[in-house]
C-alpha cells in the first residue's frame, strides 16, 4: 500500500488532456468504487481512533495524522450501506476536499487506473437525484461507482449557504445579466445556485462541460449576443464527459465564445490549480465552497461586465 500513490506529482500532466486516475476501492462487498487521485493525499491502515461523543453516528473517531486532528468518516455507512467492521483491517483514504482534510475509511483499497473523462458517464437517469452517485464508468468489465464526496461532506458535516447581508450589494442590477453554473454534483450546483439567488442573478444549470458547451453553441446558433448577455461561467473540474479544464480549452479555441470569463470553482487542490487556469485560459480558480467569497467575485465580475456592456452601447 506504501507506493500505490508513488510518482502522483508525474499525474499532474494529465490534467488539460480530459484524463484523470482513479483509485479504485471497496467498501463492505464486492462493489467496487472511484476516487479522483488528484483528491488523495494518502493511503493508510487505520489507526486507533478516538472517539467524539455526539458525534454523527457516521464519524467513527478522529485520528492524529502527523500532528494534525483529522476526523474519519465510515463512508460505507455514509451512502446508507452497512457499516464497516473494526477488525484492523480498514483502510483509511485521507483526501482533500473543500479546503478540509478528512478521512473515509473503506474496506480496502485495489489499484490506479488512468481513464479518459469521456469514458466517465453520469449515472443512469432514475438514480442520480437522491443517491450519492455522481457518475459511473466500467473497469474490467466491471461498473464501477463514482461517489458525489460533496454530498457526503454535506450531509455529515453540513455547510454554510448563507450569503451574510454586509456581502450582498444592493445597488447592483444583474437582472439583463446570466450565468452559466457547470458541475456534475447536484449538491455544488445548488450550492452555486443559492449565491446566485442570493445575489438576483439568473442562471443555467448544466451537468458536465460537454452539456455546458453544446449549450453554448445552441445560445450561439439561436442568435442570442452570447458577449453582451452571458457574464460569467462557474464551472467546476472534475465531470463526467468533458472536465472543467478541456470546457475552457474548448471555449478558448471557438472564435464566438473565446472571450468568455470561466471562474473554475473545484474542491482540488489550490495551488495546482492556480498554474492550470493560466494554462488552460481560464479567468480564475476559485477553491469550494465558501459562499461569501464566492459572492464577492461574482458581483465583481457582473458590475464588470456591466461596465463593458456600457461601453458597447
Amino acid at each position: 500500500m506504501a507506493g500505490i500513490l508513488d510518482g502522483v506529482d508525474k499525474r499532474t500532466q494529465l490534467a488539460g488532456q480530459n484524463r484523470l486516475e482513479l483509485l479504485l476501492f471497496r467498501l463492505s462487498g464486492r462493489q467496487r468504487f472511484g476516487i479522483n487521485v488528484f483528491k488523495v493525499k494518502e493511503v493508510i491502515q487505520c489507526p486507533p481512533l478516538t472517539q467524539i461523543p455526539g458525534a454523527n453516528p457516521v464519524v467513527r473517531g478522529v485520528a492524529n495524522m502527523r500532528g494534525k486532528t483529522i476526523s474519519v468518516m465510515d463512508l460505507s455507512k455514509a451512502i446508507g450501506g452497512p457499516p464497516l467492521g473494526d477488525d484492523g483491517e480498514q483502510v483509511i483514504i485521507i483526501t482533500e476536499y473543500n479546503r478540509q482534510t478528512q478521512g473515509f475509511m473503506v474496506g480496502g483499497v485495489d489499484h490506479i487506473v488512468n481513464m479518459n473523462w469521456e469514458d466517465i458517464l453520469p449515472p443512469p437517469i432514475g438514480i442520480a437525484g437522491g443517491s450519492y452517485l455522481t457518475a459511473v464508468t466500467q473497469v474490467e468489465k466491471e461498473l464501477i461507482e463514482i461517489i458525489d464526496v460533496e454530498k457526503v461532506m454535506k450531509d455529515v458535516m453540513g455547510s454554510n449557504e448563507i450569503v451574510d447581508d454586509s456581502v450582498i450589494d444592493a445597488s447592483m442590477d444583474a437582472s439583463e445579466q446570466h450565468v452559466l453554473v457547470v458541475d456534475d454534483s447536484v449538491v455544488a450546483r445548488g450550492q452555486v445556485k443559492r449565491v446566485l439567488d442570493q445575489l438576483g442573478v439568473e442562471c443555467t444549470l448544466c451537468n458536465d462541460g460537454q452539456q455546458a458547451f453544446n449549450q453554448l453553441r445552441e445560445w450561439v446558433n439561436e442568435g442570442r449576443d452570447i458577449y453582451n448577455w452571458l457574464a460569467l461561467i462557474v464551472s467546476d473540474i472534475e465531470m463526467p464527459q468533458m472536465d472543467g479544464y478541456s470546457l475552457t480549452a474548448a471555449i478558448r479555441k471557438d472564435s464566438n465564445l473565446d472571450k468568455l470569463h470561466i471562474f473554475l470553482h473545484s474542491s482540488l487542490s489550490g495551488v495546482f490549480n492556480e498554474s492550470m487556469v493560466e494554462k488552460v485560459g481560464a479567468d480564475r480558480f476559485l477553491p469550494k465552497y465558501e459562499p461569501n467569497e464566492l459572492a464577492e467575485f461574482v458581483q465583481a465580475r457582473l458590475k464588470e461586465h456591466a461596465e463593458l456592456r456600457a461601453q458597447a452601447a
